[in-house]
């Protein structure tokens, strides 16, 4: 699974480039995850622009990485695609997340 990892002073933003994360990719998103997440800072976001699909396999390696951010971090998640955003309502994973709806604001932020 290739990620993008754009570091900023107070959060890291970390890029799935892929268009799926479903059962066919999901253990490698989350050793991607894993080794992303080894040495960051207390706050990362995952952007998820250019993800369409995700199925359960990968809804659950999402929050195994939510997971792996560990006590006194955070992963909120950015730039949901529409059938994305809605596999997330679904669940009622968008109560468990905080999700930004638009990743350019929160670089914008993040770089003054």
């Amino acid at each position: 699974m290739d990620l993008a990892t754009n570091p900023h002073p107070d959060l890291t933003i970390i890029t799935v480039k892929a268009g799926r994360i479903d059962a066919a990719a999901a253990i490698a998103f989350k050793d991607a995850m894993r080794a992303a997440l080894a040495d960051g800072p207390d706050h990362v976001v995952l952007d998820l622009s250019q993800v369409t699909f995700v199925d359960s396999s990968g809804l659950g390696a999402i929050v195994a990485a939510m997971k792996m951010t560990g006590d006194g971090r955070r992963l909120d998640l950015a730039g949901l695609t529409p059938d994305v955003a809605k596999v997330f309502r679904l669940t009622r994973m968008d109560t468990i997340f905080t999700i930004h709806p638009d990743i350019g604001q929160l670089v914008r932020r993040a770089t003054g």
